[in-house]
């Protein structure tokens, strides 16, 4: 004869529920990580932790104006975005409170715009990232972040693209200018030289002149 313990199995029925529960509830984070770390350029972790309200709401105004995105979640909701992609190397930095700050555009600005913030804030601790597909510790991301932006690159590009177009400008204006030079003293050296010719003339035509005038004996 079987004996049933309607107790026990409400018991475990109530787990399983649970847990289906909590599946259910973690899986819209889950994707959501993954959808934000889908096609990025890099992603950096740190870990926050004593961080003032002011300094947590600067950098986050930091990493918004540059187009980052940064989040505070769980290690394990991470664990499973990152299961199967090129950010799976970045579990073994999913210890203690963790913050993601990821890059869809420039691959560097996580990593120069974090660092540059620890400077000032060294409450503020970098855990590792995955930029382009490579994964960094905290001594890589610093040499990252020494690389400028792209702004400051197309800037430095266009300044050496100018300098010889305002060089060559430059010469071509002190040519003409030159030539307008030439041009000027032209006519006052052609004045100079008409001058004696005329004032030769006038010599000449004097004893003519003269010897018309006096008398044949």
């Amino acid at each position: 004869m079987e004996v049933f313990y309607f107790g026990s199995t409400r018991k475990i029925y109530k787990e399983v529920y649970q847990k289906v529960a909590k599946v259910e509830l973690k899986q819209p984070i889950v994707q959501a990580i993954a959808e934000e770390i889908k096609d990025a350029q890099s992603v950096v972790l740190v870990d926050y932790r004593g961080l003032t309200v002011a300094q947590d709401t600067e950098l986050r105004k930091q990493l918004r104006e540059a187009g980052i995105v940064y989040k505070v979640y769980k290690n394990t909701m991470m664990k499973r975005a990152f299961e199967g992609t090129e950010f799976e190397g970045l579990d073994n930095c999913l210890e203690g409170p963790s913050a993601i700050a990821v890059s869809k555009d420039d691959a560097t600005a996580p990593a120069r715009i974090l660092c540059k913030f620890a400077k000032d804030a060294p409450a503020l601790e970098l855990k590792g990232g995955v930029v382009e597909g490579t994964v960094y510790d905290v001594a890589g991301l610093t040499e990252l972040s020494k690389i400028p932006s792209r702004e400051e690159l197309l800037s430095r590009l266009l300044g050496s693209m100018q300098s010889p177009i305002a060089n060559f400008a430059r010469v071509i204006k002190q040519i003409a200018e030159k030539g307008g030079e030439t041009a000027e003293a032209a006519p006052a050296e052609e004045a100079a030289a008409e001058a004696p010719a005329a004032e030769a003339a006038e010599t000449a035509e004097a004893p003519t002149a003269e010897a018309a005038e006096t008398p044949a004996e």
